[in-house]
């Protein structure tokens, strides 16, 4: 690992484009939290960013894996946001031990490490949108990947330009201009070793695809990333078309197994895949095939059962969360759902809140008996705030793809008055705190993975 030296200037001829960043996925107001590597594409974003005079502060994780050359990276993005004022925060974990102790590929663990590290940076900063360096190259190294691997639709849709608060803003830019900027514009970068080697995957598409496929035609990343934004628009059409189905056919768990192959396949398949979760073809159409000849299968984390005109999908039985009490100020674990629940009396409702589905605000005094989380009761419903509605969690939990299987394991704090709020989706009208309010109860929910790493 090194620091690439780049001259100050570069001679001669006009200064090349930039690149063109998506500032739609960008908020008009509040913090962005860039994830910085120290590599190049990333020390484009953090600097296009406050270029373009956005609010950013950076976020870096050190995997563990490249020993006394990861410390360097951390050290250099440490290093250049203190002398540009710019708010840092550093983790780090063992992915290795991870990996593991998981049964999981190392790339895998990585990832599941360091977006874990960026939820819990973004809680604590309360950035409104965490902004990763995918670049166009990025985004058509990994459709072809995906097309090798026999990938349908959604997967030949690339990489997602939001999923939650994570924007990718840069599938725009190509890793030519981001290069190019970097050069006129003196901003070094860390070099990583690892990615000259053909040991993996994307680095043998990289080396040996790519350069075929843009002597093929030059346009080639753009025409990747339009076939990938086409391909999504149709992915949301034929899902919604799914989820109506399911909003009006699912009950308890049970389809009619002639309204679902009544449907085109292409909807059937999708409408499944809300059920079960992002399953393999071969399960989707195993699942298509019992439905018009009865019997019984077992899929990852689930059984299903086709009998009397009518397919069940059906739960591990001890996937329910048990009913357990939350008393103000302690901190309950969740094994089932790997969670931890954090109780936190504070004086006054935050001047500054990031609005999370994972931390919710109570006034205490409208809080009615004892707090308890637990699974789902049948008829369970409440008042979304801000939705000036009542939606059952049915409702909610299709609205938002939940597996059914995972159903019972999403924790639901309720109060001697009913439901609370449901983690991962808006708290209930009735008790929630707003500005002004004095007497506050904090309520969140954190993922037990981010253990693995600290922030500093």
């Amino acid at each position: 690992m090194k620091i690439t030296d780049m001259p100050l200037e570069v001679p001669g001829g006009p200064e090349p484009a930039a690149g063109k960043l998506d500032t739609s996925l960008l908020p008009e107001a509040g913090l962005i939290l860039c994830a910085v590597s120290g590599g190049a594409d990333s020390m484009y974003l953090l600097e296009r960013l406050r270029e373009l005079g956005y609010a950013v502060a950076a976020a870096h994780y050190d995997h563990g894996l490249r020993g006394e050359a990861s410390r360097g990276d951390a050290a250099f993005v440490r290093d250049w946001c203190r002398e540009r004022d710019i708010p840092c925060v550093c983790g780090e974990g063992d992915v290795a031990a991870y990996a593991a102790r998981n049964r999981v590929g190392v790339e895998e663990a990585a990832r599941t490490l360091r977006y874990a590290f960026l939820e819990q940076a973004a809680e604590e900063l309360d950035a409104s949108v965490i902004a990763t360096a995918h670049t166009a190259d990025d985004n058509a190294e990994t459709v072809l990947l995906r097309l090798a691997r026999g990938a349908g639709p959604k997967g030949l849709s690339g990489i997602p330009p939001r999923r939650g608060r994570i924007v990718r803003p840069m599938l725009g830019v190509t890793r030519e201009e981001v290069e190019a900027y970097l050069l006129t514009r003196g901003i070094p970068h860390r070099e990583d070793g690892s990615n000259a080697s053909d040991d993996y995957a994307r680095n043998r598409v990289r080396h040996h695809v790519m350069p075929l496929m843009t002597a093929e035609n030059p346009g080639f990343l753009k025409a990747v990333e339009r076939t990938a934004r086409v391909l999504r628009e149709d992915e949301a059409y034929l899902d919604g078309l799914a989820a109506a189905f399911l909003e009006e056919r699912l009950r308890d768990n049970e389809l009619s197994t002639a309204a679902l192959l009544a449907l085109p396949k292409p909807v059937a398949r999708r409408a499944i895949r809300r059920i079960t979760g992002d399953i393999p073809l071969e399960h989707t159409e195993r699942i298509l095939s019992l439905a018009e000849t009865g019997g019984t299968a077992d899929i990852p984390g689930m059984r299903i059962t086709v009998s009397a005109g009518k397919i069940v999908f059906g739960a591990p039985e001890d996937a329910a969360l048990p009913d357990r009490i939350l008393r103000p100020g302690e901190t309950l674990e969740l094994p089932e759902a790997g969670l931890f629940v954090i109780s936190e009396k504070i004086d006054a409702y935050p001047d500054d809140v990031h609005k999370s589905f994972n931390t919710f605000f109570f006034l205490c005094e409208n809080i009615y008996d004892t707090m308890r989380v637990t699974a789902r009761h049948p008829g369970d419903a409440y008042r979304p705030l801000g939705r000036g509605c009542t939606k059952t969690l049915k409702a909610l939990f299709l609205e938002n793809s939940v597996p059914v299987w995972e159903r019972d394991r999403i924790p639901v704090l309720r109060d001697g008055a009913g439901v609370l709020a449901v983690c991962g989706m808006p708290q209930a009208e009735r008790a929630a705190a707003k500005p002004g309010d004095k007497g506050v109860l904090k309520i969140e929910f954190i993922r037990r993975e981010p253990a693995e790493g600290r922030i500093q």
